[in-house]
């Protein structure tokens, strides 16, 4: 009884119901998970070397860009893996790590998107006190809390995920241990589980995304009263990027975790889970570079003084 209550793995079945794709979703999700390595990698690269980039605003696409790489590099291994193998077993321990890692990662994303939004609130509205509340102090407590919060939501859901019996069954109908597919996996009493969902969804999810909703109005009213059309189109620009981010993570994180199980289905949250979990990874350093004049200066300084010397260099 004590093994079938506690099983020693889990069978993540993934893609497996698509035995004609998995070669294709190997090699589409490889070359997302390569343009999310180089391009977040990048982000670090740039904004560190460059000091003009050591902004709070950059500060906080830092954590970002390492944020992605962590939980995309959380699942996506694991999953490559899974596609090609005959045997798609993790073990307990493993899974148990895999979730709380991920859900970890994902809740510190939700709030730092937030300290984010703070941060070009008072930008845009109050620029005259900005560099005085934004001093690099504030950021970093912002996004202390942001990993602390991320933290403390992991544990408890781990917590409580992992105390639920299974009754010997370890088909895992997703391709990673996350919460939900997990909840509907047991065969206990998962009541409790649930109500700590949705509160801790809300309060993770729902609370940082309408503080960030109430930011942009704020933004788009000041902005609005910008006269020059120049001035106008930088504020917007500033904004943009990150706004685009906050719409597509949250969109498709609050419609995956803040919703009651009965209305959870395994296939939906497939797709879903992919959009925020590798694509958006993927897009944001395109994101955040394509239109910010700052990063571009920086790469082509640093290309001069990294590149244009050794090109430049005769060859012994």
């Amino acid at each position: 009884m004590e093994n079938q209550t506690a099983p020693t793995e889990f069978i993540l079945l993934g893609f497996s119901n698509l035995l004609g794709l998995q070669v294709l979703f190997f090699v589409i999700f490889l070359t997302t998970y390569f343009y999310t390595l180089v391009g977040n990698g990048f982000i670090l690269w740039v904004t560190l070397l460059d000091a003009r980039l050591h902004a709070p605003m950059y500060f906080f696409l830092r954590n970002l860009a390492f944020l992605d790489l962590c939980y995309t590099t959380t699942i996506v291994p694991q999953m490559l893996v899974h596609l090609l193998a005959e045997r798609k077993n993790i073990s307990f321990a493993r899974c148990a790590t895999q979730q709380f890692a991920f859900i970890f990662f994902v809740g510190v994303e939700c709030l730092l998107l937030a300290g984010m939004a703070f941060d070009r609130y008072l930008a845009i509205c109050q620029p005259l006190r900005y560099s005085v509340v934004m001093e690099r102090g504030l950021s970093i407590q912002l996004a202390a809390a942001s990993w602390a919060g991320g933290l403390l939501n992991s544990m408890v859901h781990t917590a409580l995920t992992f105390r639920l019996p299974f009754c010997g069954n370890n088909l895992i109908d997703y391709f990673f241990c996350d919460i939900l597919p997990l909840l509907l996996l047991s065969c206990g009493d998962t009541s409790v589980n649930e109500v700590v969902l949705l509160s801790v969804g809300v309060l993770i999810g729902w609370t940082p995304f309408m503080g960030i909703i109430f930011s942009y109005l704020y933004i788009l009213i000041a902005i609005l009263k910008i006269h020059s059309s120049e001035g106008r189109r930088k504020a917007f620009s500033t904004c943009a990027s990150h706004l685009t981010v906050v719409l597509l993570y949250y969109g498709s994180a609050i419609f995956t975790y803040v919703r009651p199980i009965s209305a959870y289905s395994l296939d939906h949250a497939r797709l879903i889970s992919v959009v925020y979990s590798m694509v958006t990874p993927m897009l944001n350093p395109i994101i955040y570079t394509l239109r910010n004049k700052d990063i571009k200066m920086a790469l082509r300084a640093l290309g001069k003084r990294w590149i244009l010397p050794h090109a430049a260099s005769p060859a012994v």
